[in-house]
């Protein structure tokens, strides 16, 4: 494989400590860092006094650099405004070319008129070569203009789509805390706006207002066939209102039905494994067809309506060129008009209606073109990312968890109810509990990947939501409970695709999560390039560079959910080294686990049961109550005394 190789020097060695040394450190009683202990009753905690030394905004973190520097975020609010003015600067020259287009095509019906009237009964040569020539040229401007706003049109779409991509995808991933995702089927919108900007729907709009110039020019004929094309088109702006009242409702339940359809299709797309696996795929096609089949029915009785109106238009117009010509001719009959003006005149009446029946034909582009701009703009402005953040020191690790309440959207059950519970920087704490008591929800509000109902997480006294999300990210690890990698190669991966990462950063994170032998014993190492599905790493293997990536940059705070779930001895092995490493540098830790053997390696333990703290107290005095909850002390690996042997819930 081609590209740049991990540059391995010497002083960018981390070795592991030595089996004897680290055994010794097990063994050694650990500090118990706990910030509150367990009272009389489960759940009731006490808060002991603060220790000298201050975090994030106490003591003397005022004089590390970096401190109340405020963090220039990207104005997402600001990227749709900035987006309008450019189409804006860009549609004033579109318009100019517009203009000149629609003055050019009259040059036709007029080589029409001189035909008939003058070169027919001049006979003269002369006369014809010349109007022939004029009339080529215009035709050719004409069509290099109407060339030229297309580029331009074209052009800003694409320029639409790099100004307003990162942003929408930046507002999108930050909004699906509080959903499950469906922003990020806002970057669908973002195309149905580019759509718009080359479709055939915006040129009749932009040619829309210059249909009176060509009804001018059919009164300058003849008042009568002026009035005959003004009312059709007076006719025609009525149709076009009622097609807009008949389909509005139709077109928004077939989209509102379409986007259910495609959450459930990324459902699918997600679980393709199990559902193959359990022969759930006349189920799952059932759930999708039903919302697919609403939105096809919702569409058919939008577009029927549409085709009506758009039938009923089309019969406006050309009744109207037949009327056109019908009186022409009985004015000519008459010697008010030539014959080369009753043809000329029903030409540009054809010209002036022609706009506005494209724009009844495209009125459902248009609808959906606006329900999608809505929904960037909403996105956009309504994202937390618009609001500057304080940079602060970087934080020591001490965590506050005060009275968290969760109850996910559109439910009312309660996941998590009153949590609350301190460490101190470098303590760690192992959560247990039954399925379904809520740990890995507790484990993903801890590192903010999503949000309390209620209730507070702070960070070295700060709340999650307050810290710039860029430095956060870069303090805290965080190992889910399904383990998922990005394309790309296990280099990046454990960079947190960062391009700015160092070889030596990257080298440390995988030495301390024991992973470097495993990656070099493959045959591209470091550049082995990693699937969508995580091929060609196993479920273990996955995780452990999961771990590196949790270790990657130093952070001061690592929640891991059921890191050994996977592991093989040699993975529980490196996962031991690893929260030893953890302990000796002051990280703080909290680890979902159902196995006994990880809490030998903590100094605190918690139970959870039904969303609430049963039990929360230092690592030996826990290790006996769960006992006596059980059988007997547990035996490593199995699963822990009063807790089931299931997943994390």
């Amino acid at each position: 494989m081609s590209g740049p190789r991990l540059r391995l020097d010497a002083e960018s060695r981390v070795d592991p400590p030595k089996v004897g040394t680290a055994t010794r450190e097990a063994q050694a009683p650990a500090a118990p860092g706990l910030g509150r202990t367990i009272e009389a009753q489960a759940g009731r905690v006490t808060t002991p006094a603060p220790a000298a030394k201050g975090g994030g905004a106490g003591g003397d973190a005022d004089t590390r650099p970096g401190f109340h520097r405020r963090v220039a975020e990207t104005d997402i609010a600001g990227a749709l405004p900035r987006a309008l003015r450019a189409i804006t600067s860009n549609m004033v020259a579109v318009m100019v070319f517009t203009f000149a287009t629609n003055v050019l095509i009259l040059a036709i019906p007029l080589y029409l008129f001189q035909i008939s009237d003058r070169v027919l009964t001049s006979r003269s040569t002369d006369t014809l070569v010349m109007l022939t020539v004029v009339i080529v040229g215009a035709v050719i401007l004409q069509a290099i203009f109407d060339a030229i706003r297309r580029f331009i049109l074209m052009r800003t779409s694409v320029d639409l789509s790099a100004r307003l991509g990162a942003p929408i995808l930046s507002a999108a991933a930050r909004a699906a805390l509080h959903s499950n995702g469906r922003e990020y089927q806002i970057l669908g919108d973002l195309q149905q706006l580019r759509t718009f900007l080359v479709s055939g729907t915006l040129l009749a709009f932009l040619d829309l207002p210059f249909a009176p110039l060509f009804v001018l020019a059919i009164f300058l004929v003849h008042p009568d066939l002026g009035f005959i094309v003004a009312g059709t088109a007076l006719l025609l702006l009525i149709i076009a209102l009622t097609n807009q009242k008949i389909t509005a409702k139709p077109f928004a339940e077939a989209t509102r039905h379409q986007t259910h359809a495609n959450l459930h299709l990324d459902s699918m797309a997600r679980n393709s494994q199990i559902i193959n696996a359990l022969a759930m795929i006349p189920e799952a096609v059932t759930i999708w067809g039903r919302d697919a089949i609403a939105s096809m029915r919702a569409q058919v009785r939008a577009q029927d309506r549409n085709i009506m109106t758009s039938a009923a238009s089309r019969a406006v117009r050309l009744l109207t060129q037949v009327g056109i010509l019908g009186w022409g001719a009985w004015l000519a009959l008459h010697g008010e008009i030539t014959g080369g003006m009753v043809i000329a005149a029903s030409i540009i009446a054809g010209r002036a209606l022609a706009p506005i029946e494209g724009a009844i034909e495209g009125w459902n582009h248009f609808l959906l073109s606006r329900s999608a701009y809505g929904r960037i703009a909403t996105l956009l402005k309504a994202s937390p990312l618009n609001h500057d953040r304080l940079r602060l020191p970087r934080p020591e690790g001490r965590l506050d968890v005060e009275r968290l309440l969760y109850v996910p959207q559109g439910t009312k059950r309660v996941v998590l109810n009153s949590i609350t519970f301190s460490l101190k920087p470098g303590a760690s704490c192992a959560i247990v509990g039954n399925s379904g008591a809520g740990k890995t929800t507790l484990g993903k509000m801890l590192v903010g990947s999503i949000l309390p109902t209620s209730g507070s997480v702070r960070l070295d006294l700060m709340d999650l939501r307050n810290w710039d999300q860029r430095q956060l990210g870069e303090s805290i690890g965080y190992l889910p409970q399904d383990v998922q990698l990005f394309p790309g190669t296990i280099k990046m991966n454990i960079a947190r695709m960062r391009e700015d990462a160092t070889d030596a950063q990257i080298y440390e994170a995988a030495v301390l999560a024991d992973v470097h032998d495993m990656i070099a014993m493959l045959p591209e190492g470091y550049e082995t390039v990693v699937g969508p599905d995580g091929s060609p790493l196993s479920g273990g293997q996955k995780q452990r560079i999961a771990l590196a990536r949790a270790f990657f940059g130093s952070p001061r705070f690592v929640v891991m959910d059921e890191p050994n779930s996977n592991l093989d001895s040699a993975g529980d092995r490196a996962l031991a080294l690893a929260m030893q490493h953890a302990k000796r540098s002051g990280i703080t830790v909290v680890v979902v686990t159902q196995k006994a053997q990880l809490l030998q390696h903590v100094d605190n333990i918690m139970l959870l049961a039904d969303g609430q703290i049963a039990m929360f107290g230092a690592r030996e005095r826990m290790l006996k109550a769960l006992a006596e909850r059980g059988s007997g002390q547990p035996a490593p690996g199995a699963p822990i005394a009063g807790t089931a042997p299931a997943a994390a819930g």
